[in-house]
């Protein structure tokens, strides 16, 4: 069945003189294929005009920088973080993950007018958050020597102990401002989508 077929698409005028027969069968066949070939042509052009009418407004993946640091002993946290949020003028961040260790902590629990501070040593748990130059809101949870872990708002005063191994991601669809909205008596994230064109 190959082999005709192949005649058929390379010489079929040869293969007609043979019987009439064959001259049906591979008539057909060539018709066959050559109508598999157009269908293939149309779904592949199809394929590749669809994405870019369904998708105008999909942001791209790479707009997604990732950023990774360490900070060293006597480091205040919250100042470096913002230092390095201002150095490279990041819009809209995010903190993906920080594993390190405090000697001081000073932390806002939830609800409280001011911070609460204590000295030691802190094992990092957990330090998440939106950064951006126009503000930011980060919790940090840390835990003391006997497992007892307390979290709240991150306070300038967190002071390193061995390091702090902080990853940062930023996005550069979007920018992220505190504003107040009414919702709230503080200032809230408001999340602006930059223009894409």
């Amino acid at each position: 069945m190959l082999f005709f077929v192949w005649i058929s698409l390379t010489n079929h005028n040869y293969i007609f003189m043979v019987s009439p027969y064959c001259k049906a069968q591979l008539y057909w066949r060539r018709t066959l294929v050559q109508n598999n070939i157009i269908h293939l042509l149309a779904f592949g052009l199809l394929m590749c005009v669809l994405p870019s009418c369904m998708h105008k407004n999909k942001l791209p993946i790479e707009s997604t920088k990732t950023y990774a640091f360490r900070l060293k002993p006597g480091q205040d946290l919250k100042e470096e973080i913002q230092k390095f949020i201002s150095e490279r003028q990041i819009a809209a961040g995010w903190i993906s993950t920080c594993v390190g260790s405090l000697t001081h902590y000073n932390i806002r629990f939830a609800n409280q007018p001011k911070g609460s501070s204590d000295s030691g040593h802190f094992e990092i748990v957990s330090l998440v958050g939106t950064i951006s130059v126009n503000g930011s809101h980060i919790h940090i949870s840390v835990s003391d020597s006997t497992g007892k872990t307390i979290g709240g708002h991150l306070l300038e005063g967190c002071k390193i102990y061995t390091t702090a191994e902080i990853v940062v991601q930023s996005s550069n669809n979007f920018i992220f401002k505190r504003e107040k909205d009414g919702s709230t008596p503080w200032e809230e994230l408001k999340v602006e989508e930059k223009n894409q064109n």
